[in-house]
């Protein structure tokens, strides 16, 4: 760039600017994302500017951080003081995950994909209502359709449920004693019938839908 772009901030504001992007957006950003709307044909000074403000909120031992998670950076509260956090949110909104929604969504998330009748095979009761109001909250997907008679929807958890738990990706879910103690503080119980796998189920399990479907694929389950 040969000229500096209306829009780029001034090299002493670079980290200031980044500060309050991710401030506001509330969820995490990627730093091509900052890259590009400061005009930036160069990555590495928003990279440099969030390490350093990593540095920086770390040493102050505040409330807050700057944490890496499901591939964007985010401000977030720190882990010592996330008790009190979520006893607030507890308290503010109780109705938000409610025990079966918690329940089903460790389902997905352990078993994805997943479809319907497993998870009612798992819970023994219908979980459709349950689905649709995760499937509303964003904490579920439609991945494609089971290649097997009826071809039910395949359900995975999304990038939503990645932030809603503080995950980088899937590989940071925490063990199922782990997962469960999460849901005690939130109201739900013990989640059973997760693992081990008969053999039934197993072979079940190999036989997978391909692709993620449609964008649409939300509303098309939703419409069925």
């Amino acid at each position: 760039m040969s000229a500096q772009d209306d829009r780029t901030p001034p090299d002493e504001l670079v980290a200031a600017a980044v500060e309050a992007v991710v401030f506001a957006a509330g969820e995490p950003v990627k730093v091509d994302e900052i890259a590009a709307a400061f005009g930036l044909d160069d990555e590495a000074p928003v990279l440099e500017a969030l390490e350093s403000l990593r540095e920086a909120y770390e040493s102050r031992q505040g409330g807050l951080v700057i944490e890496r998670v499901a591939g964007g950076f985010r401000l977030a509260t720190r882990s010592s003081v996330g008790a009190w956090v979520r006893q607030f949110f507890r308290q503010r909104n109780r109705t938000r995950l409610t025990p079966a929604g918690l329940e089903t969504l460790a389902i997905v998330a352990y078993r994805q994909p997943i479809t319907a009748p497993e998870i009612q095979a798992i819970r023994g009761v219908d979980p459709s209502g349950t689905l649709r109001s995760l499937l509303e909250k964003r904490m579920i997907r439609i991945l494609g359709k089971k290649k097997v008679v009826g071809s039910p929807f395949l359900y995975g958890t999304t990038r939503d449920f990645l932030v809603h738990f503080g995950l980088d990706d899937l590989e940071d879910l925490p063990s199922l004693e782990e997962f469960e103690e999460i849901m005690g503080g939130l109201g739900g119980g013990p989640v059973e019938g997760i693992e081990p796998l008969d053999e039934s189920a197993e072979a079940a399990a190999e036989d997978r839908g391909e692709g993620e479907g449609s964008p649409h694929a939300e509303d098309d389950a939703r419409e069925s």
